[in-house]
């Protein structure tokens, strides 16, 4: 992916050198849509780096004036069914979702990443709409989400589990959607 600056991060792909920041917040990842990410030590840490380097379905985001990195946004794009299967189709749905260090919460900058993010998204790469998912106790995702314009489609309730209680039976969450369109990005 290109590298993307906004006033205060630079957003680019993962590189070697991310696997101790990378560590420092998926040693103990804070959401539950997370556990399945967690890190058990550095050398686990530096081979997930290797596979996030290997493509662009993980963007890194990093403090411009240091480079640290300070968290990361995803981006999962829909499949597209193509109308003429000679032509192969480009998806004009994605699914973003982010992930930040807490360390670095309150300061506005996954804010920053994510419109910046969505930006390039609606604007470079022809989307046409974008959709996160979020646990409904989720307080500050569901804040992000609706300062982004988005707004919310649906909640699905017990929709998906990330945990059991201490008998080992699934502990389901309640999952909302929320959604912005390109021309709802445009009037905002």
């Amino acid at each position: 992916m290109k590298a993307i600056q906004t006033d205060r991060l630079v957003i680019r792909n993962f590189r070697v050198g991310d696997a101790e920041a990378l560590f420092d917040y998926l040693q103990e990842p804070i959401a539950s849509c997370f556990f399945s990410l967690k890190l058990a030590d550095l050398a686990a840490a530096e081979s997930e780096v290797l596979k996030r380097a290997s493509d662009d379905e993980y963007a890194a985001v990093c403090l411009q004036e240091s480079g640290h990195l300070i968290g990361d946004l995803f981006i999962h794009p829909d499949a597209a069914l193509p109308d003429d299967p000679e032509k192969p189709q480009h998806p004009d749905t994605v699914s973003v979702g982010w992930n930040f260090n807490p360390l670095f919460s309150g300061k506005g900058y996954a804010f920053e990443a994510a419109q910046a993010m969505c930006a390039e998204l609606f604007k470079h790469q022809s989307i046409r709409r974008i959709y996160a998912y979020v646990e409904d106790h989720n307080a500050s995702s569901r804040r992000l989400c609706e300062k982004l314009g988005m707004r919310m489609e649906g909640l699905f309730l017990e929709y998906v589990t990330f945990q059991n209680d201490s008998v080992g039976n699934p502990i389901y969450e309640n999952t909302m959607q929320y959604a912005i369109l390109w021309h709802e990005w445009k009037r905002r």
